[in-house]
């Protein structure tokens, strides 16, 4: 199944940390979609990227959508902050220590934002169908979370068809799926095939010699 109607949203990740409003707008210019920022605190996720100062400035830097992954252990904490930053998706971990979920999604939709919830790939899709209701985007992980250029975990392909079927017998086939991990334009049709609207991808864009070309390539 071809579309042409696939998003596709770069993962700043392995960008230059000191040049990333920069390197967003170069990505919005070479035909990128959405910004996908990877927001970690060194406790969910060993590594610490940045916070809401940095994604202001990213945010401010482009026109297009800029999704917030928040790879952080207390959510509720910092998603004022990604809102007020400009940030147009806000997208949490239910693996998270927050232990009311539910309110974090809602908290994220009352500040005007489109809430997203990930899923690890060892997370049981069933949460999806709790909360249905408050949700915009499921992003599913395809690589454990906290390191680019992983290898792709192509038995999370089951996973995007199981949480498409939820998503639609819970009357919610209008949310965003969006998949996070090892995406190339080798596995890219097969995601979406399963269900993926929205491709992440990190260094198979950014390490490229010709973004817009590797843009381009994701767009199946």
């Amino acid at each position: 199944m071809v579309t042409g109607r696939t998003i596709v949203a770069p993962s700043l990740l392995g960008c230059d940390h000191g040049e990333l409003a920069s390197a967003a707008a170069d990505l919005e210019r070479s035909g990128a979609d959405w910004i996908h920022l990877d927001v970690m605190d060194g406790v969910f996720v060993p590594v610490l990227t940045f916070g809401a100062g940095v994604a202001e400035s990213i945010c401010s830097s482009v026109s297009i959508p800029v999704d917030a992954h928040l790879m952080v252990d207390r959510p509720a904490a910092l998603v004022e902050a990604f809102a007020a930053a400009g940030c147009r998706y806000i997208t949490i971990h239910p693996e998270s220590s927050e232990k009311h979920i539910h309110r974090v999604l809602g908290k994220i939709r009352d500040l005007g934002c489109l809430a997203g919830l990930a899923l690890n790939p060892a997370t049981p899709p069933d949460i999806v169908q709790w909360v249905a209701p408050l949700l915009d985007l499921v992003l599913i992980m395809t690589v454990n979370p906290g390191y680019g250029g992983q290898k792709h975990i192509s038995a999370m392909n089951g996973k995007i068809r199981t949480v498409q079927r939820m998503l639609e017998e819970a009357g919610r086939g209008d949310v965003l799926i969006s998949v996070d991990g090892g995406v190339n334009s080798s596995n890219a049709g097969t995601l979406v095939n399963a269900g993926a609207t929205v491709l992440v991808s990190g260094s198979y864009i950014t390490s490229s010699s010709d973004r817009a070309q590797a843009i381009k390539s994701l767009k199946v």
